[in-house]
């Protein structure tokens, strides 16, 4: 018990420190595509910036607004960043510490359960702007999280387990990315809309909602939202790679896939424009969703074929 609960606060304390120089990452790259340098005063090149955020970030003063429902206000980002590092439980260690061999529906339970972190910060906020950017996050995460069951459900019925581990043992000779590629690239979209990021941001929406669901969060508040965001965002990196790159956890080259996949999520945000709202619910439901419904009645038939006539 003592060593699961210690290792679990090694990964913690890992993700935190992977989402600070995340942060850093996404700030550089997106200052070479805009042709400038990113942030590069705080310590050789920059290396400490994120740490000067942090301290700024934690030490600035929380302003709460008078008409806000306090108690909701204060504890949604809270309950967004413990989801977001509730979600890393379910890394597939090979030594199998927490014996998650569920560890696909508890993925698909609790990231349903983070949108309610957005939802009330922007209710709670009692402001015009953040409401607008919550309810367009909820009818964004509802609708992209259809598509990621769906792409989920054809790989439970492939491998026929619900758990990470054993994409492990099914990729040893070839990745899933040459066999489903459509798959593939729908999940990276897919994650691209469920964690709020560009093209999809309609939930912060800068350039109409000034800020959205976060405008009314400043200092300690923003800094937690903002963490829960990153975590996310490394962890569908991660689960991509466990998906469809390989997922071989012990060897370097698991991390540096990790880190091309977390690039690609800064080089979308640097290269395309807002998606139309309206678009962004055809895409899904129009175009994404008869796809993979297609691709699991595929699985179906293709499992009931093996059983019936190979096996």
């Amino acid at each position: 018990m003592i060593y699961t609960i210690v290792v679990m606060l090694i990964l913690v304390i890992m993700v935190m420190v992977g989402v600070a120089f995340l942060t850093l990452m996404e700030r550089k790259v997106l200052g070479y595509i805009q042709v400038r340098k990113g942030p590069n005063k705080v310590g050789f090149l920059g290396i400490l910036q994120p740490f000067s955020d942090a301290i700024k970030l934690f030490t600035k003063e929380q302003i709460n607004p008078l008409l806000s429902n306090f108690i909701m206000y204060y504890f949604s980002p809270i309950i967004s960043l413990f989801l977001a590092l509730l979600l890393w439980l379910n890394f597939p260690f090979l030594m199998n510490i927490m014996s998650m061999n569920l560890s696909i529906m508890l993925f698909l339970v609790i990231s349903s359960l983070s949108v309610y972190g957005v939802i009330v910060a922007g209710w709670s906020s009692n402001s015009k702007y953040s409401m607008l950017g919550s309810i367009r996050a909820i009818a964004q995460s509802i609708s992209y999280e259809v598509s990621l069951s769906l792409i989920m459900l054809s790989f439970m019925l492939l491998i026929s387990s619900y758990s990470f581990i054993d994409f492990y043992y099914y990729q040893c000779k070839i990745w899933f990315l040459f066999l489903m590629f459509p798959l593939c690239m729908m999940w990276f979209v897919s994650s691209l809309a469920e964690t709020n990021r560009t093209p999809f941001d309609f939930a912060e929406g800068e350039s109409e909602l000034v800020s959205g669901f976060n405008i009314e969060y400043s200092g300690g508040g923003f800094a937690l939202i903002f963490l829960a965001e990153y975590a996310n965002i490394l962890f569908m990196s991660m689960l991509f790679v466990v998906m469809f790159l390989g997922s071989d956890m012990f060897s370097l080259m698991f991390y540096l896939k990790l880190v091309f996949i977390s690039f690609m999520f800064i080089w979308v945000r640097g290269t395309l424009p807002r998606y139309r709202y309206d678009k962004l619910m055809n895409l899904c439901w129009k175009s994404f969703l008869p796809v993979s419904l297609n691709f699991l009645f595929f699985f179906i038939g293709l499992k009931l074929f093996l059983m019936n006539f190979i096996i």
